[in-house]
């Protein structure tokens, strides 16, 4: 990983962690006043970070190791029967790839999935500043990746392509269309579309089995997770 001798973290103070309620998060931040690129963010991505805007980051708790980095190799992805179902019954959602700019139309859709779906825990209420500043990055390669049904915007998954592969930053959905599973038809075309442009892995972020927000990403198999530094199967 280039200039990884010149980084420099800090962490957060413990604080309420958003997941377990009866324990603290930590998370340790690369200096965001040093220059980023795709590159060196994908060597990162190797050690558990993610990007929140411009901001890479990673989960280090002390004494808890719940929150486990996960990746899909995608040549060896196969969908399970329900991730077929869901294939096949969103067969009239077409995709499509659009730049990183500000839309009106995707912040009302997000406004409303994180009413619905995260109503008092603090991302609620979210403001067009609040939520451009948490999707876009202007040292990262992204993607806003459009589900239509019809002319009907239904979801946008907010992607990340480094070299080792393509990183589900963010996905959001109308709230009215759950029983489509619109979550896990974005991780399969983000599959697919890394499987055409050859790349070897989907990085979904964090995995904890103790929460269901976090825990149904297990069900892509085979998956690896980051234990002990080491990326190794996750059954």
């Amino acid at each position: 990983m280039r200039r990884k001798e010149s980084l420099i973290f800090y962490a957060t103070v413990p604080d309420v962690c958003p997941y377990l309620g009866d324990r603290d998060m930590v998370s340790v931040f690369a200096d965001p006043h040093q220059p980023m690129d795709p590159g060196l963010y994908g060597g990162l991505i190797e050690l558990g970070f993610r990007r929140s805007g411009n901001h890479v980051y990673r989960h280090q708790c002390r004494g808890c190791h719940a929150c486990v980095p996960v990746r899909l190799p995608v040549d060896r992805f196969r969908p399970d029967r329900n991730q077929r179902r869901v294939a096949s019954r969103n067969q009239d959602i077409t995709a499509q790839i659009r730049s990183p700019a500000f839309d009106l139309e995707h912040f009302r859709l997000y406004e409303r999935y994180v009413n619905a779906r995260h109503h008092g825990g603090g991302m609620d209420e979210p403001s067009p500043e609040s939520y451009w500043g948490f999707v876009a990055s202007h040292w990262c390669s992204t993607w806003l990746v459009e589900f239509r049904l019809g002319e009907q915007l239904v979801g946008v998954a907010v992607t990340d392509q480094v070299p080792v592969g393509l990183s589900a930053v963010y996905t959001y959905f109308d709230p009215d269309l759950a029983s489509r599973s619109l979550g896990t038809l974005a991780i399969l075309w983000q599959v697919q579309a890394a499987r055409r442009m050859g790349l070897p892995y989907v990085y979904l972020g964090f995995w904890n089995a103790q929460t269901p927000k976090m825990a149904y990403k297990i069900r892509f198999q085979p998956a690896e997770g980051l234990v002990d530094g080491i990326w190794k199967p996750v059954p």
